[in-house]
């Protein structure tokens, strides 16, 4: 048993121990003393680097949490207006956070005055608790309804529980912190000399992913929706829905796509829609044929689009199998 098992394991008797003799909220007060205690290690400082005028952020050079990085897998982007920063995406964990605040107060003094998260995966949202921490419970933190829903039922404590246990413990203390205020398709916020223009596709990367748009900056923060040199997980998402989404966002005027995973830049989409289309189209074509799931990946794995991009891709070798399966039975629903 590690320390850490050793101190939850004391909590827990502790807590049946006080309830013989103190009122339930002294239990709960107990519990988030103790939840506060148990906490995994701080996060090394990521440097803050400008992408536009108005944004800001912290590039997360791993595609996927490993306890080495300690979840840290996610960018965190930063949107600097007259009024104070907006957050796109806060990270995995409490102590991720924590780590962009210090990063955020050594060159702004001005305070977070807004949370978008992206989507319900834990990557994206989990460090919402360091910013109330900070910067308190009226912090605005804000998502698609779709996103809050699912994050207040069974989403929360999976994707809590996931990143502790492929970080060896490493977020442990992190308190699920949903979005509260729902945003639409079509929404804007205002902050002084900024807009974000929110964007909804209908199912993406999941049924609820937005876009913000910096519409000052011609960027898009297009979070998981498109990635940069690697694929995004589609168990809940759509191919054909990705690309009808590509074909939408190309015709906002943005010039920069900021993705949740990967760097910045002008072929971001470029990137991802080549190779969602050499994943797709041959799964396609091999429903159209008549043909088995093997034999589709073997086309999907020929296909110069997917081919070129092999070696570059984090994880390709250990996920295109579940990828080409998704996209085969995406295909073959499609065909009825």
């Amino acid at each position: 048993m590690n320390r850490r098992q050793f101190l939850h394991h004391s909590a827990a008797l502790g807590a049946l121990t006080a309830a013989e003799f103190a009122p339930w909220q002294s239990i709960q007060a107990f519990a988030r003393e103790m939840d506060d205690f148990v906490r995994g290690p701080a996060v090394k400082d990521h440097p803050l680097r400008q992408v536009s005028p108005h944004v800001w952020m912290i590039f997360s050079p791993d595609g996927f949490p490993t306890p080495e990085n300690q979840g840290m897998m996610c960018n965190i982007t930063f949107v600097d207006t007259a009024k104070g920063l907006v957050v796109v995406d806060s990270g995995a964990s409490v102590q991720i956070g924590e780590m962009a605040i210090r990063q955020l107060r050594k060159t702004f003094n001005k305070p977070v005055i807004a949370i978008i998260n992206t989507h319900y995966h834990g990557d994206h949202w989990l460090g919402n608790h360091a910013y109330v921490e900070a910067y308190g419970n009226s912090l605005p933190l804000y998502a698609h309804p779709g996103t809050i829903k699912a994050i207040e039922g069974v989403q929360g404590n999976m994707w809590r529980t996931l990143m502790e246990q492929w970080t060896n413990q490493a977020t442990l203390g992190t308190r699920v912190v949903p979005p509260r205020q729902p945003l639409e398709h079509g929404a804007e916020l205002k902050f002084g000399d900024v807009t974000l223009r929110l964007h909804h596709f209908g199912t993406v990367h999941t049924p609820f992913d937005l876009c913000v748009e910096v519409v000052e900056d011609k960027l898009m923060l297009v979070g998981d929706v498109a990635m940069d040199r690697r694929i995004a997980n589609m168990d809940d998402g759509s191919y054909l829905g990705t690309l009808k989404a590509y074909d939408t966002l190309e015709k906002t005027g943005c010039t920069v796509w900021l993705p949740g995973h990967g760097e910045p830049g002008a072929k971001v989409l470029q990137w991802n829609r080549e190779l969602f289309e050499g994943i797709y189209r041959p799964c396609e074509q091999a429903i159209k044929d008549g043909l088995p799931l093997e034999a589709a990946k073997a086309q999907v794995l020929k296909d110069p689009r997917v081919a070129s991009r092999a070696r570059d891709t984090k994880g390709f070798e250990t996920n295109i199998g579940k990828y080409v399966s998704l996209a085969y039975l995406e295909a073959e629903a499609a065909g009825f």
